[in-house]
This record gives C-alpha cells, sequence and structure tokens, in this order.
C-alpha cells in the first residue's frame, strides 16, 4: 500500500521515515544535545535504521523518579557482521569499545552479531569511527529494514560450505540501504548537497517492519530458517552447491491479547539457482514493500502478507519482479541445531573451538574470566572469528601449536569446556529482558541460570542429562529468542510470569503451543517436571522430547503453522 495513498491512515511510523531525508531527521542535532541523555521518540525510531536503540536502566527508575532525575539513559548498538564470522581484530575493536564505552561486557545475539550496552549517547560517534576504523558498521542493524543475515557458521570450513557464506554477505551488501545518512551522522559529518539519494529499493518509506533473512545448510538448522521473513536452504550434490530453496513468511513476534497476532512458520515457495539468489531477495523484499501494511504495525510483517495474499499470489507477484519462474523445491533434511562445542578438527586439519556463552553474554563474573580469556587468545588468533545462531563463539583455523596455546589461555581463565554441560543448557537461548529492553515484561537472561540448574536436578533423576532438549526464554512475546520454536519456551507475560509452551519440533520445523498460561516462576520446574520423567520411562526409539509432548496428548501441534502441512 503507497504511503501517497491520502485515503488510509498511516501509522506514524511511516510519516517518520518519509519525512526523515533518507533517515537523518534530526539526529544529528540531538546527538548534539548534551541537556539531556535521550533523544525524541522520532529520532528514536530513525536510530534504529542506524543499528542503534536508547534504552534505559529499570532497575534504577524508581530511585531517579524520586531525586527528581531523568531515566537513567544509554543506547545499545548492534553490529552488522553477516553470517557472525569478523577478524580477530575485529573482535579486539569491539572489546575495547564496551571497556572505553560500555558496560565492561560484550553480548552475542541470536542473529550472529555483537551488542554493546550501556552507551552514552554523547559517546556514539567515537564507538561508530571506532567500528569503521576497522570495517565495521551497523548500518540496517534494527528498524524497518533488512537486518543481519544469518548463515550457518560452517566451523568445518569445506569449500561448498564457503560459497555458501559469500553468498550471504552478497545478500547483506545487496539490501544496505544506499544513503549516506549513517556515515554523515556518525563518522565524517560531510552533508550531501542537492536532493536526497534515490534508494531504489526501500524508497522513502523503507519497509512496513523488520525484515529477517537466513541462510540454512542441512542438516543443521541452527539459523532456524522457518523463523524467518525469507530463507535460503543450500541444497548440496555432494560437494556442489546446486542452489536454494526458498523460504518466506517466517515470523515469531506476537502481541498478548491481540489475536490477530501469531507466530509463523515459513512456507517453501520453490527452489533458485546460485546465481538467482540475489534477484530472488530484491524480489521478495520489494513485494512485501509494497504489500505489507502500512496502516498496523502488529500485522505488517511479511507473514500477514502472504496470509493475507495467498502463497501462490506473492510467489507470482515474486516471479514478476524476477522475470523468471522458481523451480520445484528440492528434498533436504535437518536434524540437529546444537553447536560442536569444544574442540574439533576440519577439514583442512586445522582445529576449531566453540566455547558456549550463557545468553551469549561475555564477561568476567564469578571467577570464570570469559571476557579476559577471549581478548588473550584474540590477540594471538591466526584464523577467524565465528558468532553462532545460538549466541557461542568459536576460534576456526586453529593450528596444533595455537591449540594448546588457546587452551592454557581458557584453563588459566577458568573458562568451563563442554564437558560440565548438560543437553538442556547446551540448547538453551534468553534474550537480554530485563534491565534495558523497554519491551521486556518479566526477566529472562538474569532468570534462566537459575532455572536451568533447578531442571538439571530433574534431568539428572530421570537420567536425561545428556539427551539435547531445546528451551528458550524471552521476557516478552517478541520472540528474540525464538522460543516459539523450542521444545520447551517460556515468554514473558508479567513480573515474576511466564507462558508455558511444550511441543516444538526439536530442528525447527514445528511451532509449540501454549500449555500453562500466566504461572510464576517458582511454578515452572513443576509443571514440566512430570513430563520429563514420563518421557524419560516411555519415549520410542529416537523421539525428542518435543515429539513425546505431541505424540502423547500433553500438547497439540499448531498444524496451520508447521511446514509441510496447511
Amino acid at each position: 500500500m503507497s504511503s501517497a495513498d491520502a485515503t488510509v491512515k498511516l501509522e506514524k511510523n511511516e510519516h517518520i521515515k518519509e519525512e526523515s531525508k533518507n533517515l537523518r531527521g534530526t539526529l544529528a542535532a540531538e546527538l548534539d544535545d548534551q541537556s539531556t541523555g535521550n533523544i525524541s521518540a522520532d529520532a528514536a525510531q530513525l536510530s534504529k535504521f542506524h543499528g542503534m536503540y536508547v534504552q534505559d536502566d529499570r532497575d534504577l527508575r524508581g530511585e531517579r523518579r524520586k531525586k527528581l532525575l531523568e531515566k537513567a539513559f544509554s543506547f545499545m548498538l548492534r553490529v552488522r557482521l553477516p553470517g557472525g564470522v569478523c577478524t580477530p581484530q575485529q573482535y579486539l575493536a569491539i572489546d575495547g569499545l564496551s571497556t572505553d564505552y560500555g558496560n565492561q561486557t560484550i553480548r552475542l545475539t541470536t542473529r550472529q552479531t555483537f551488542q554493546l550496552h550501556g552507551l552514552l549517547k554523547g559517546n556514539l560517534r567515537s564507538v561508530v569511527r571506532g567500528m569503521d576504523a576497522v570495517l565495521l558498521d551497523s548500518i540496517g542493524a534494527c528498524g524497518d529494514i533488512n537486518r543481519n543475515v544469518m548463515c550457518q557458521p560452517d566451523f568445518k570450513k569445506t569449500h561448498a560450505h564457503a560459497k555458501v557464506y559469500e553468498i550471504a554477505k552478497g545478500i547483506s551488501l545487496h539490501l544496505l540501504p544506499k544513503g549516506r545518512a549513517y556515515h554523515e551522522i556518525f563518522i565524517d559529518g560531510e552533508k550531501v548537497s542537492g536532493e536526497a539519494e534515490e534508494e531504489p529499493i526501500y524508497g522513502t518509506t523503507y519497509l512496513p517492519r523488520k525484515f529477517k533473512i537466513g541462510v540454512a545448510i542441512p542438516p543443521t538448522n541452527d539459523v532456524d530458517v522457518f523463523s524467518q521473513d525469507l530463507g535460503f536452504i543450500a541444497i548440496f550434490d555432494g560437494d556442489k552447491l546446486l542452489g536454494f530453496n526458498v523460504t518466506v513468511g517466517g515470523g515469531l513476534g506476537t502481541t498478548h491479547g491481540n489475536d490477530k497476532t501469531y507466530p509463523r512458520v515459513a512456507d517453501v515457495m520453490g527452489f533458485c539457482s546460485v546465481d538467482q539468489v540475489n534477484a530472488v531477495a530484491e524480489a521478495v523484499v520489494l513485494s512485501q514493500r509494497d504489500h505489507g501494511s502500512r496502516t498496523d504495525r502488529k500485522n505488517a510483517r511479511l507473514k500477514y502478507t502472504i496470509d493475507r495474499m495467498g502463497l501462490d499470489a506473492f510467489k507470482a507477484e515474486v516471479e514478476k519482479r524476477t522475470g523468471f519462474p522458481l523451480d520445484a523445491a528440492k528434498e533436504f533434511t535437518f536434524d540437529r541445531i546444537e553447536d560442536d562445542y569444544g574442540w574439533n578438527q576440519d577439514v583442512s586439519g586445522d582445529w576449531y573451538y566453540v566455547q558456549f556463552i550463557q545468553s551469549g553474554r561475555i564477561v568476567d563474573k564469578d571467577g570464570v574470566n570469559l571476557r579476559t580469556a577471549f581478548r588473550e587468545i584474540a590477540k594471538i588468533h591466526e584464523g577467524d572469528i565465528r558468532l553462532t545462531p545460538s549466541q557461542n563463539l568459536a576460534f576456526c583455523g586453529v593450528s596444533e601449536a595455537k591449540k594448546t596455546e588457546i587452551q592454557a589461555i581458557l584453563d588459566a581463565n577458568n573458562v568451563p569446556g563442554p564437558a560440565k554441560l548438560s543437553g538442556l543448557r547446551r540448547n538453551a537461548l534468553a534474550c537480554p529482558a530485563l534491565p534495558t529492553c523497554g519491551l521486556a515484561l518479566s526477566e529472562s537472561e538474569r532468570f534462566i541460570p537459575e532455572l536451568l540448574d533447578q531442571l538439571e536436578t530433574v534431568l539428572d533423576e530421570a537420567g536425561l542429562t545428556d539427551d539435547q532438549i531445546s528451551i528458550r526464554m524471552t521476557g516478552c512475546p517478541n520472540g528474540c529468542a525464538r522460543p516459539y520454536l523450542a521444545e520447551i519456551g517460556l515468554i514473558g507475560k508479567a513480573p515474576g510470569k511466564y507462558n508455558l509452551y511444550l511441543g516444538a519440533a526439536y530442528e525447527g520445523t514445528r511451532l509449540n503451543t501454549l500449555y500453562k498460561e500466566s504461572i510464576k516462576s517458582e511454578e515452572i520446574v513443576p509443571a514440566v517436571e512430570p513430563h520429563l520423567k514420563s518421557y524419560a520411562k516411555e519415549r520410542q526409539d529416537g523421539e525428542r522430547f518435543g515429539d513425546y509432548c505431541v505424540r502423547t496428548g500433553i500438547v497439540s501441534p499448531p498444524s496451520k503453522y508447521t511446514v509441510g502441512q496447511d
């Protein structure tokens, strides 16, 4: 729907974007205003397109209110890092920026990138310039635009798989906004003379809502490709990359109490060749740009567009824009989401090391000096560093000699290896939630370690300690940690209360189902415990916990939103 249609009442965000002069707005002037740590609501919407969210420490709100002080405002900055791959030098730059300007932690997101928290408004330009010096940026990491393109990290570094990563980077580059607002505001200050630059893909109002892309390499579905607006599933014949199955319409965010919002797994729309990927990606984005709702942001994601239009009509729109038809989808199988923790060898004989990181938070805490260890390793590491969709980090391309050095650094900093991890903890994700996320209704990152400790006692008693079971928690229904695709999903409903979901497919092909609503945090373990123990006794050969919950009728599957079903 065109923003020029005067007969339709558009969302306020549409006017903000259209009047922003290609995402400039008043951002530059507001960054210069040191009378407040905040920026205006309109500027805050535009800052997202540049990878930044304004936040405040909600733990301090009451105290500051009593003292008649404004909220403890700060910014979160998210890096654009296609496929989650960076150099040791880039990692050290992020670490240094966290030390100099942030809260002394680095957070790895479920979209394979870095987040820096606790940045003050007056330091944002210094942070961006520090990233720019090592060829990093935060362009399009948030906002109504294509966000960080995910890609299966391919630790083994096969030649065929390496090409998939290059394709993911190509998609990210192709869909970047073309304007210079980011550089003008945050880096060089040079204004573009004359009229605003043309945005050939996004136009003046960009997309109706955020847009997410993931590239999966079977049999691993760690990117949760069916949760993405647009997905590409790599199809191989041996080591030869034939092309990609194309999926559309995934998305997990909902709103409590609004039945018009719902999680949805993507549909498989067809198959494209390797050289058609960018054209297909652009056509899907353009189709969503022109047909997505601009009158209701809660129903503006691609999943709702496809449900309104129908998959066949949407596919026809995409093919009209590409000028070629999609072929029939090819067979594929997913069977795993877990990272290869610990030390393993790649195809060339080099080593790679994958470290589990609880909720992606890299911090020195409780005697485990994870951040110090990673910093020291990055100083000597000669390969690359890869972030995973499961909030973990890998050092890849490690020689035998460096392996010994790296392990010594890990040991000296008391960094635990994978042997101490239960199967549940290995497959756990959590969003930051409180105290910084303004949408959070309850705890997530700060609560999940305690919850996992309690559940691991149950698993140990049931003989399930080493079994892979996925659990994901978020502080609100926005779904940032993809909880609707977890065998055990927990979604914040109110302070100390959660909606409990059960029954997703472990490999990410089926959504879970609401099992109990608004249960207290202390009621979670008692609610799940009997089903875990019965699963240990009654499961069929090879049966996953989520599948057991469906087979035995603990929950019924939401078949409308299951891959391969109507």
